[in-house]
C-alpha cells in the first residue's frame, strides 16, 4: 500500500502532480514525483483518513450540482437520440401533487417491495441507456452460468 500511495498527490503543493501533467501550487526547483515529504506518504501515517487528492471543483470550476446536471443532460440526450420517451418535470402539462405518506397509508407498499421495484427500475433504465449508446455493460454476475 505504501508503494501505491507513494505516487498519489497528497496536497495541492505535492510534487506527484507532475506525473499527471498538473502544475503543483508553489513549485520549487528540483521537485520530483514520488519524493514528496508530506506526512501522507510516510509509512507510519498510512491508514489515517483524509483527502489525498484535489477535489474536482478546485480544478474544473464545477460544483457537484454542475457535475450532476452534466450527467443528467448527457443521459437525456442519449435517450432522446434513441427515441426513448422521457418525462420532463418542467413540462407545465405534467402536474404532480406530492404529499408525505404516513405509516398507515394503504397506498404505500412494504419496504422490501419498494426496494425491489427501485432495483428493477434501475435495471430497466440501464438497459435503455445501453441500447441508446450501443455500449452494453458487461455481465456483472458472480457466476457466469446458471447452476
Amino acid at each position: 500500500m505504501a508503494e501505491a500511495l507513494r505516487y498519489e498527490p497528497c496536497s495541492p503543493t505535492c510534487a506527484n502532480w507532475l506525473r499527471y501533467g498538473v502544475q503543483p501550487k508553489n513549485p520549487r526547483k528540483g521537485m520530483t514525483p514520488g519524493y514528496c515529504k508530506g506526512k501522507a506518504h510516510r509509512r507510519e501515517h498510512l491508514g489515517y483518513g483524509g483527502r489525498r487528492v484535489l477535489v474536482s471543483r478546485k480544478w474544473s470550476g464545477k460544483t457537484l450540482a454542475d457535475h450532476k446536471a452534466d450527467r443528467k443532460a448527457w443521459v437525456l440526450a442519449r435517450l432522446a437520440e434513441a427515441g426513448i420517451p422521457v418525462a420532463n418535470p418542467a413540462d407545465p402539462q405534467a402536474v404532480h401533487v406530492w404529499e408525505r405518506a404516513g405509516p398507515g397509508d394503504p397506498d404505500v407498499k412494504p419496504a422490501a417491495q419498494r426496494l425491489l421495484l427501485l432495483i428493477n427500475e434501475r435495471i430497466q433504465r440501464r438497459r435503455q441507456l445501453d441500447a441508446a449508446t450501443h455500449n452494453p455493460t458487461p455481465e456483472l454476475s458472480a457466476t457466469a452460468e446458471a447452476a
